[in-house]
């Protein structure tokens, strides 16, 4: 089932978040949710979406729920086959019979603000399926390859009962690898001529794969990328270390035609997900994942509460006695958040 992702400008998510406040019956929704209702699994999205007042009820009411979903990222350069290989790992999963959640985080439109839309073009040989959830969300100005909202929407679709949850970033770089800290098994995609030898060698976006995926393995340049990805491993790096898991190299060829190499694929993600069990790792990076989200909440309450007082009193005579030198910033800064 594929629930069409809203293009919202600004204005038009803060008038959809004052809607929220006046219609969102929480219990309800979440109920729907866990039976499996689309429509409730996108209005709870799109309460995560619009940052809705109702979100802390929405946040306590799927808690209970959730923690169950293996959650895997596919993370890679633009034009490599993210959108193509998660089409063929949604097919090979619902052929397994499990539930699939899809989070597709698209860039934001300059002018519209919202999603471009591109990887619905895509996906939609799931469309008619009711155990597939796709939804597409706008990156809205947010780095490291998601959206604002990923972590919460990802909640969502954990407690609408998703076996697996597939997060597709936006085409990212070498510095944006944010998904490393929010998925269990992270993929991460490269294509032959996407890059030499040297460049696939100083990509920090390489040391984030628990698995890496050289896709469209049928052209020239494949074997080349193989080589590249093993030397860059024989350099080091936190997978060197001892009892370390070991990112194995999968070739693919994802298309419509052909799903060559996905069988595998999913082998090394199982593989992972028990060495990620028995190692005592998988925990360890739920609780990682916990910790950055209680921060990042954090700390946007905290800017929230700075919008409140800039250009307070407070804040303009603080102000004034740095500029006088009676006080430095760092404690100025100390005596404003004792009052916050």
């Amino acid at each position: 089932m594929i629930e069409e992702t809203a293009i919202r400008t600004p204005a038009a998510a803060t008038l959809a978040g004052r809607r929220g406040r006046r219609t969102a019956d929480v219990p309800a929704l979440v109920a729907g949710a866990r039976e499996g209702d689309a429509r409730s699994v996108a209005r709870l999205i799109s309460l995560v979406e619009d940052a809705s007042p109702a979100l802390r009820e929405v946040a306590a009411a799927l808690s209970p729920h959730t923690g169950h979903a293996q959650v895997i990222g596919l993370t890679g350069s633009p034009g490599v086959g993210k959108s193509t290989t998660t089409t063929a790992l949604v097919r090979a999963f619902r052929a397994a019979g499990k539930r699939v959640g899809v989070l597709a985080v698209d860039p934001s439109s300059p002018f519209s603000g919202g999603a471009l839309l591109g990887d619905r073009v895509r996906m939609q040989d799931h469309a008619g399926d009711s155990g597939v959830y796709i939804r597409s969300m706008a990156s809205r100005g947010h780095l490291g390859g998601l959206a604002w909202a990923t972590p919460q929407a990802l909640r969502v679709l954990d407690a609408a009962g998703s076996d697996v949850v597939l997060i597709e970033t936006v085409g990212v770089g070498q510095s944006e690898l944010e998904i490393a800290s929010l998925a269990d098994t992270t993929l991460v995609l490269v294509a032959p001529g996407m890059g030499d030898g040297i460049q696939a060698a100083k990509a920090g976006i390489l040391e984030v794969a628990d698995l890496f995926v050289v896709n469209k393995a049928d052209r020239d340049g494949a074997d080349q990328t193989v080589r590249d990805l093993r030397y860059m491993q024989s350099l080091g790096g936190r997978h060197s270390e001892a009892g370390h898991w070991r990112p194995p190299i999968c070739r693919t060829v994802a298309s419509r035609e052909t799903d060559n190499g996905i069988d595998t694929v999913l082998e090394k993600i199982e593989e992972h997900r028990v060495w990620l069990e028995s190692s005592g790792e998988g925990n360890r990076r739920r609780e990682e994942r916990a910790a950055r989200e209680i921060e990042a909440i954090a700390l946007a309450t905290l800017r929230e509460r700075m919008g409140d007082v800039h250009g307070s009193a407070a804040l303009g005579a603080l102000a004034g006695s740095v500029v006088a030198g009676e006080t430095d910033p760092f404690r100025a800064a100390d005596e404003l958040l004792a009052e916050l």
